[in-house]
């Protein structure tokens, strides 16, 4: 449920043996104030610009807490660098990332899960999920192409 994110990171840490801490609950809290793609420098500044002192390495092994317990989805690689969004509590979506502006538009389609479905029957695969990133143009950088 959404609101409790805190709760659930509290008990995937206490089951793995590790500790609640300052820095871990202000990184979980500036994840989940946004809903937008991120990556763990941009979290590290937005951490600092709050006045945060959360080191760099406190954000990167974080976040990898947090994609392990399934807070936090790993979506795409851009320049080099992971981008991430937290998905606890809301709908599995998939991604539609133009070339040109990088403008990344979300979407849900009711065929998906039969077409996931028809392929893992047809391959005898069971599925745990799925990440559908489509890349292309969107209309305002067609149009400047032109």
């Amino acid at each position: 449920m959404p609101g409790d994110e805190e709760q659930v990171f509290r008990d995937f840490l206490a089951q793995k043996g590790r500790r609640w801490t300052p820095e871990r609950q202000a990184v979980l809290r500036e994840v989940f104030a946004h809903h937008d793609h991120f990556d763990a420098e941009e979290l590290h500044r937005r951490l600092r610009e709050r006045g945060l002192a959360v080191s760099r390495a406190s954000v990167y092994r974080t976040l990898g807490l947090l994609v392990e317990s399934g807070l936090v989805a790993e979506v795409f690689v851009e320049d080099g660098h992971m981008h991430y969004e937290h998905v606890y509590g809301h709908e599995h979506h998939c991604h539609l990332r133009c070339l040109g502006c990088r403008r990344i538009i979300e979407f849900r389609d009711e065929a998906l899960p039969q077409v996931e479905a028809r392929l893992a029957a047809a391959h005898q695969f069971q599925v745990t999920g799925h990440k559908l990133e489509v890349y292309g143009w969107c209309a305002a950088c067609r149009g400047k192409q032109g």
